[in-house]
């Protein structure tokens, strides 16, 4: 039997109060979904022996280990930008983590302010 979804209890969402910890959320949410292809890892220069140009090197950790892999000259500047799209997404989630905890925190407050003041008037 499939049930119609009035009919399914619905816990309320929590109200959350517009303010700036909202307001800088949702900021940071509509810069990611902006953001292009990204990439976890370091891109670096090596040395390749009887040659002038050097070769490039992606370097990221894999189950705990680091691995290298190599990047021909074709794919450079993609795999540039993939890396700083990585690391401008670290720094957005990071946002998006501290307005969030912002935000559970001043609920707290609230409610203990409220619990405060509900227990001041009932004498």
């Amino acid at each position: 039997m499939i049930s119609s979804p009035s009919s399914t209890y619905l816990k309320p969402k929590p109200m959350i109060v517009p303010n700036r910890h909202t307001q800088a959320r949702q900021a940071a949410l509509r810069h990611i979904a902006q953001l292009g292809p990204f990439l976890e890892g370091s891109l670096s220069t090596f040395k390749r022996p009887g040659c002038s140009l050097p070769g490039w090197h992606l370097t990221f950790k894999a189950r705990g280990h680091t691995r290298t892999l190599y990047v021909p000259m074709e794919l450079v500047a993609t795999v540039k930008q993939w890396t700083r799209n990585y690391r401008q997404l670290k720094g957005l989630i990071r946002q998006v983590t501290r307005h969030s905890r912002a935000l559970i925190h001043g609920h707290v407050a609230n409610r203990r302010a409220a619990n405060r003041f509900r227990a001041l008037t009932r004498r």
